[in-house]
């Protein structure tokens, strides 16, 4: 048996938001989007407020791998209803794969992938319309093998850690 195939996978639950939002803070600082520890702080504290809220209306649904009762991975979708758009006009149910988070002296063992094919089968089973996911460069390679195809989504913040005081178009 392979080391990997050793690690439990059990569904995430409104108690676990805490680890779920640690781990969601620590992704964004491995990519370098969180500067400093006061910046991880507040963004660790922000989601797990939310994600209990999300758990609490099932909005939120995750898995987290366990390794002697010591979260070492996980990732959750959340659900929100589909709108129409090219090639998928039905409207119902999509889900938004998030929080895919490995601990850095577990990542290159297959977890991410078996939590993502995991998650996916899930969404089948669901009837998702549709699912999308934000990638980061680490883990493009691995969403692409999966199926997934790159989209043309941008991003304007309007109101962040620094709201935006001057009207658009004046700078």
């Amino acid at each position: 048996m392979h080391e990997q195939e050793q690690l439990a996978i059990r569904p995430a639950t409104p108690s676990d938001a805490g680890i779920i939002a640690e781990h969601r803070a620590a992704m964004f600082r491995d990519m370098g989007q969180l500067p400093s520890d006061a910046d991880y702080a507040r963004l660790r504290e922000a989601s797990e407020a939310w994600l209990t809220g999300l758990f609490i209306s099932d909005q939120y649904i995750g898995w987290l791998v366990e390794d002697d009762l010591r979260i070492v991975a996980g990732g959750g979708i959340l659900i929100r209803e589909q709108l129409p758009v090219p090639g998928c006009c039905k409207i119902g149910p999509c889900a938004h794969i998030m929080n895919v988070y490995t601990s850095p002296a577990y990542r290159r063992r297959g977890l991410a992938r078996r939590l993502l094919i995991l998650m996916l089968q899930w969404c089948v089973m669901q009837k998702m319309n549709q699912v999308t996911l934000t990638a980061s460069n680490d883990g493009r390679s691995l969403y692409e093998s999966l199926g997934f195809q790159p989209t043309s989504d941008m991003r304007l913040v309007l109101v962040g850690d620094t709201d935006r005081t001057q009207p658009i178009g004046v700078e």
